[in-house]
């Protein structure tokens, strides 16, 4: 990631790279290339495993009150004017080290105050989208489509000992509503706004009975600027958040199934676009 992005720094500004560094001049088919780098801070997170657990603060008892390393990584293919296909890879895995103020219950184990833990949050996903361009101005857009997300969920409180441990897993498929936009603000200049998100009862999209409630919105305002060669250039601000809450039946324990999971990011970053 990092090579890609000084590299496209470096072609931005030679009077010898062609005109695009990734497409052909006028092919109805065109690929962008999308990278950021920057930093995420988790404002609020809260965890709780079993109805009788402890409704958890990551950010105030878990170490979660610091900044984390942010990178993701995008393609677009344009077909035609109008048409737009995204894939995106988004890693968000926070890991933190603290000692117990308090004990820590999820589960049905016990975490003692004064035990020295590791927490571990991995909720990466990908995330495949359609987006159809009501504007014809290829300088301009604003899109409307349809995403569908994978989500890879790991989330492990472990005692340093390695003594005790409870370990919540899980991969699922989320339809999400997909927004963005993109105005020109000043010669070679831009801004934009981009969203995904949802708001549902799990149990109805699953098709069955558990009493679930899930919610994911991931979204952006950034500024941009066009270079020389098919590069562009911006800074971007991002939320990324979202959570669940309900029983699920289908787990054997230990436990009741219940969980309740909710988090709030914000991450500020800079990124190129390849087109």
């Amino acid at each position: 990631m990092i090579a890609l992005l000084a590299a496209s720094a470096a072609l931005a500004v030679s009077p010898d790279a062609p005109e695009s560094l990734v497409n052909p001049t006028d092919q109805k088919l065109r690929v962008r290339l999308n990278g950021e780098l920057g930093a995420l801070l988790p404002v609020s997170h809260t965890l709780q495993f079993s109805k009788a657990g402890t409704d958890f603060d990551l950010v105030k008892d878990g170490g979660q009150d610091n900044l984390f390393f942010f990178r993701r990584i995008s393609a677009d293919l344009d077909i035609g004017s109008r048409h737009t296909i995204v894939l995106l890879y988004q890693p968000l895995t926070l890991q933190s080290s603290v000692v117990l103020r308090d004990d820590l219950v999820g589960d049905e184990t016990t975490f003692a105050a004064g035990t020295p833990m590791n927490f571990k949050y991995g909720f990466d996903y990908t995330r495949g989208s359609y987006l159809y361009d009501f504007q014809e101005d290829p300088e301009r857009e604003l899109a409307l489509g349809l995403s569908m997300q994978l989500r890879n969920a790991t989330i492990d409180y472990q005692s340093v000992s390695g003594s005790q441990q409870i370990s919540n897993r899980n991969i699922g498929i989320v339809p999400i509503i997909k927004f963005r936009t993109r105005q020109p603000l000043a010669e070679n200049a831009y801004w934009g706004v981009e969203a995904d998100g949802f708001y549902a009862p799990v149990s109805y999209l699953n098709g069955d009975n558990n009493e679930v409630v899930g919610a994911i919105l991931d979204s952006n305002a950034k500024l941009g600027v066009q270079l020389n060669n098919g590069v562009d250039a911006f800074a971007s601000l991002r939320y990324v958040g979202g959570g669940s809450v309900g029983t699920n039946d289908d787990v054997t324990g230990p436990g009741d199934g219940y969980t309740k999971n909710w988090i709030h990011t914000a991450a500020l970053s800079i990124g190129f676009t390849l087109r």
